[in-house]
């Protein structure tokens, strides 16, 4: 049985074999994107190369990708939701279209990792009236030739087989760029339907006995003003596959928790808790899940906090803690965490850890945060307890908000004191909390649409100038650490050993302001990594970068590996302001512009 090592390793060896260069991921935390809090698909950082951009290994690529979904933290808990997951890609950017890929796809599955043709289905575009779309034929005659047999053949509508990045061609812009995709499916003969879900089992029924593992989009189609839908002159692909889906189909397993990625991890929860996994599916499924996202995100720099990432690694934390006091664990001895953490780093070796070392640094944030929760139990254990019974029933959701108990925590509570939750208002209380938070962080979970505004492509532009200033005013170790950008604001985040005073940063203010007076052409390089080091080509200092880059000039200033897109000339930025500088951390500061 193939691991998940071995199957990302077959993954590689195919796609190279077909003539595609690997990609390296992007970090989890994306740097230059506003709109997402996390990388959540592969497919986030090919934006601009499917809009156009040239990319600089080429016209074919694929990577795999590292992602982390927040929307679906609710879902852990059954057979095959996690919050942490990896997506296997490959990309045609205007080169090969559906025949090579369908073909190629089966090939992988059935030569490759030898899954079971007669288990296998596939789905197709049905077409859309509505928009004079037609259907797919050339998918469904591929699938033919292939030898799919027509039962196996399913045909959907655009809300299931239809792509675009506003989603189906209704919600799609003028100029924006969408198409038909083809998904296979893994049938796990095992899993009886059931009817409650229709009369008939289909690959996109929601009864478990059907899972996605690929999903081929074909960029085939442009929206025009009038509503209408024109060929695109150069068409892409952009294929998806999941990692952990593709392999619970390689073990025949519909238990994302019983594969070889979770193992180590389940049974060090059993040693742990002295349960079995059978018997306490649900907790130790959400535990392995959140903790395992948890360390992925210590491992990029990201602390528990009240804000953006860190309230996401807070909130996972809080939810695996819960869910160890259920079964039976004191939250105040997390010190037990240490081996389970190790397993994790284990599961993964050296793909993204340093075995040896990371448990050292990662283990005592966890420790610390848990720890912390299990003081604010405590002490809301105590006020619940001293609450008078009559306003009591209307006060669960005001201890969810100040000490972080979830509402099945709370009933528990509540039930050892011979009280009862609210739950309908409790429930009134939390969606009302829930639409507050989605307008607060609005398209900070929409999974990495890059916002290329005429405005945000100005103020990236100006990142670059800003970076080479305070090299050139502040010193030579100056080291970017990220930035984010919107239509209102530039944040640049940077490590420096010496504090930069007011007036550096005025200077740096003033030279910014220059540089876009003098009107310089900014152009771009595809050149090897190599040669761009020997250049003096700036870089972000938590990316990896391919064998052939991207590298930017603002005229003989500045030189920086970048992916786009930037305006023509400085001119075009405006005036910038400096309008607010801070420290953020050990030898790291912030500076907003706008």
């Amino acid at each position: 049985m193939l691991t998940h090592v071995q199957l990302r390793k077959k993954f590689a060896e195919f796609w190279k074999k077909n003539n595609h260069k690997e990609i390296p991921p992007i970090p989890l935390v994306p740097q230059n994107d506003p709109t997402t809090l996390f990388t959540g698909s592969g497919m986030q950082q090919l934006v601009p190369y499917l809009l156009g951009e040239t990319h600089p290994l080429g016209k074919r690529v694929y990577n795999i990708q590292p992602c982390i979904r927040a929307q679906d933290i609710e879902e852990v808990g059954d057979n095959r939701h996690d919050t942490f997951f990896e997506m296997m890609g490959n990309w045609s950017l205007g080169d090969y279209f559906k025949k090579e890929q369908l073909t190629w796809f089966w090939e992988f599955l059935t030569n490759e990792l030898k899954l079971p043709k007669e288990k296998l289905y596939v789905t197709v575009f049905a077409g859309d009236k509505k928009n004079n779309l037609p259907p797919d034929k050339e998918s469904i005659q591929i699938w033919g030739k292939i030898g799919i047999p027509e039962n196996k053949i399913f045909k959907y509508g655009p809300e299931r087989n239809w792509w675009s990045r506003a989603g189906v061609p209704d919600n799609m812009p003028i100029g924006e760029p969408g198409g038909p995709d083809s998904e296979v499916f893994y049938e796990f003969t095992k899993i009886p339907h059931n009817k409650k879900f229709g009369g008939k089992c289909h690959p996109n029924c929601d009864c478990g006995r059907f899972i996605e593992i690929g999903n081929s989009v074909f960029m085939q189609y442009k929206k025009l003003p009038d509503g209408t839908f024109q060929e695109l002159p150069a068409m892409n692909v952009d294929f998806g596959g999941g990692l952990e889906r593709i392999t619970m189909a390689i073990e025949d397993k519909n238990d994302l928790f019983e594969t070889n990625i979770f193992v180590k991890i389940i049974l060090a929860l059993e040693k742990l808790t002295g349960k079995k996994y059978q018997d306490n599916k649900k907790e130790m499924r959400i535990v392995a899940d959140h903790l395992k996202t948890s360390i992925f995100l210590i491992k990029q720099g990201v602390m528990p906090s009240n804000k953006e990432q860190g309230y996401i690694l807070r909130r996972l934390l809080r939810k695996a803690s819960f869910n160890l006091h259920k079964m039976g664990i004191d939250i105040k001895q997390m010190f037990l965490l240490d081996e389970l953490c190790q397993r994790v780093i284990e599961t993964y070796g050296d793909i993204y850890f340093d075995i040896k070392n990371d448990n050292k640094n990662i283990t005592p944030v966890i420790q610390e945060e848990m720890n912390k929760f299990g003081k604010a139990l405590t002490r809301g254990m105590s006020e619940i307890k001293n609450t008078p019974d009559n306003e009591l029933e209307n006060k669960a959701f005001y201890f969810y908000q100040s000490y972080g108990l979830p509402l099945e925590l709370l009933e528990e509570i509540f039930d050892s004191q011979n009280k009862k939750v609210n739950k309908i208002k409790f429930r009134k209380e939390f969606e009302k909390h829930k639409e507050l938070s989605r307008s607060g962080s609005a398209g900070k979970f929409k999974g990495g649409l890059a916002d290329h505004s005429v405005q945000t492509i100005k103020y990236h532009t100006a990142t670059h100038l800003l970076h080479q200033a305070l090299f050139d005013v502040v010193g030579k170790d100056i080291r970017q650490e990220g930035s984010n950008i919107t239509t209102e604001r530039l944040r640049f985040d940077f490590a420096s050993t010496i504090k930069p005073t007011e007036e550096q940063i005025k200077e740096v203010e003033k030279i910014i302001n220059n540089k876009i007076k003098e009107s310089l052409p900014v152009e771009y390089k595809i050149v090897p990594k190599e040669e761009a080091l020997k250049l003096g080509a700036r870089s972000f200092f938590r990316e990896k970068y391919p064998d052939m880059v991207k590298v930017y000039f603002i005229d003989d200033y500045s030189k920086e590996f970048c992916g786009g897109p930037h305006v023509k000339n400085t001119s075009e930025i405006g005036k910038i302001e400096i309008y607010k500088f801070e420290k953020i951390g050990s030898n790291l500061y912030r500076i907003y512009a706008k």
